[in-house]
């Protein structure tokens, strides 16, 4: 695919100088025999698959017609960011969250926001990840949101330079975080000396941090909150992830068949008897939570557990119901939030949206599929989009069919060319398009480590940067200045 623009690189300057913060890595990226870079990839690999860092693509089936597991792919080259530019970026995600969390509050409560007109009604009270269970009930510190997973791309401006856009909110069960600190815990292997040359943030204190942050959002009365862990099962995709932070913050790892609800209070069963249950960070969906309140069919959650909640004896991070917050319909409204809420204007900026369901945004994106990015609202994962600049013909013909027949699923976007990062593929080093998911946690304050999940699309040419649509990932520097 032919991106339609120039991408910014960043590492390199349009006049191919190496930028400053790469100065000293590009140095000594120089100095590497190619024969040595390649046996750190093949031993990266090979530690990855030892400790089990992988993860399950539904829909994948062996000769056996068994689920696959994959690798995410290493990379060994590093994404670095200057320290002023993540004060920045740091500013702008404290900004929107504190933000995001108020509307998600506002909308279960008062509706202030709808009230005011500010963002239409039915678009939230119609909205699939709209619980109506959630309407008045009292959740600690008004913090929904516990945990988020805030998408950031660069583009290139005419002018050279390269702007952050917030591309997406994840809010309900944003993953990666483990990639992240794996990744860290790579490089510190693999090149210790680069480690010496550089001021690099850390990122290992992340397990600590979550774990201050579950307590904080205890409920009030809790002075020693336990904290669990909330699985689908080992079968899950993110299933190491889950395993992985639980074993990392020194908590149980529990499935829902583990809780039971007695007396408006939720416990586990331990060898020792029933232990009770103070936050659950859970990795489950809202619908499979409690088989009383939501899907009946559902063997993952804990009946009794929506009961619990409301009566104020246990809290869920994140929320029930933070979903309307991270809808694709809504994000076009979140500078809006920040302006009612905060009374300022967003540090961050969000990618131009058309919102498909209004007559006029629609009828541009019919006349312009070729060149836009369309994704269905209630989508994830790189699925039930089309990348116009890469579709065929018929591709395009069929969505189009599609986007007729129900516009209100749809929003789309320009096809920004993501920045570009070198990137060691099998040819070499070149450049591939990157995006960035910094984690944003939200106690007593909000607060992060410096950096994230990098995340680069390994076929040439690709924006689609998901690991289940064969992107893999990269260490974040963050320079101390």
């Amino acid at each position: 695919m032919n991106t339609p623009r120039i991408a910014y690189d960043e590492m390199h300057a349009a006049d191919k100088r190496v930028r400053d913060h790469y100065a000293t890595y590009d140095r000594w990226l120089g100095q590497q025999p190619d024969d040595a870079m390649r046996r750190r990839r093949e031993e990266a690999e090979v530690i990855f698959r030892r400790v089990g860092i992988t993860f399950a693509v539904y829909g994948d089936k062996d000769e056996n017609g068994a689920g696959t597991e994959r690798l995410i792919p290493f990379d060994l080259i590093p994404r670095i960011i200057p320290a002023a530019e993540w004060r920045q970026m740091e500013k702008g995600l404290r900004q929107r969250v504190t933000a995001l969390n108020r509307f998600i509050h506002d909308v279960y409560n008062e509706q202030a926001i709808l009230k005011a007109g500010v963002i239409p009604a039915e678009q939230v009270l119609g909205n699939a990840q709209f619980r109506r269970e959630m309407m008045g009930v009292k959740v600690p510190h008004d913090i929904y949101s516990v945990i988020a997973g805030i998408d950031i791309v660069r583009a290139a401006q005419p002018d050279g330079s390269g702007t952050y856009y917030v591309l997406e909110d994840n809010l309900r069960v944003p993953s990666g975080v483990s990639y992240m600190l794996e990744n860290r815990k790579m490089m510190m292997r693999l090149f210790p000396e680069l480690f010496s040359r550089h001021r690099i943030a850390p990122v290992a204190h992340y397990p600590d941090l979550l774990l201050d942050t579950l307590r904080a959002v205890a409920p009030p009365s809790v002075n020693e909150p336990t904290v669990v862990v909330l699985t689908p099962g080992m079968y899950n995709s993110a299933y190491f992830e889950h395993a992985f932070l639980a074993q990392q913050m020194g908590v149980e790892l529990v499935e829902g068949q583990d809780l039971f609800v007695e007396d408006g209070f939720v416990y586990m069963r331990t060898t020792q008897g029933p232990r009770r249950v103070d936050v659950i960070y859970r990795r489950v969906d809202d619908d499979f939570l409690d088989p009383k309140a939501f899907r009946p069919d559902s063997t993952l959650g804990c009946a009794g557990l929506l009961d619990a909640y409301r009566a104020g004896n246990i809290n869920l991070a994140n929320a029930i119901g933070t979903g309307v917050a991270d809808d694709k319909s809504i994000y076009p409204y979140v500078p809006k939030m920040i302006e009612f809420y905060l009374g300022e204007q967003p540090i961050l900026q969000n990618v131009p949206t058309y919102v498909c369901r209004e007559k006029d945004d629609l009828r541009y994106v019919l006349d312009h599929l070729g060149e836009l990015v369309v994704k269905e609202v209630h989508g994830a994962g790189g699925y039930g989009m089309l990348v116009g600049p890469a579709a065929t013909k018929a591709e395009i013909e069929a969505f189009r069919a599609q986007l007729q027949a129900k516009p209100d699923n749809y929003i789309a976007q320009p096809t920004l060319a993501l920045s570009t990062c070198p990137t060691y593929v099998e040819s070499g080093i070149a450049p591939r398009h990157i995006d960035l998911r910094p984690f944003v946690l939200s106690g007593k304050t909000v607060q992060m480590v410096p950096g994230g999940l990098t995340r680069v699309a390994l076929k040439e040419g690709s924006l689609v940067v998901n690991s289940s649509q064969g992107g893999g990932t990269k260490d974040t520097w963050v320079l101390e200045a």
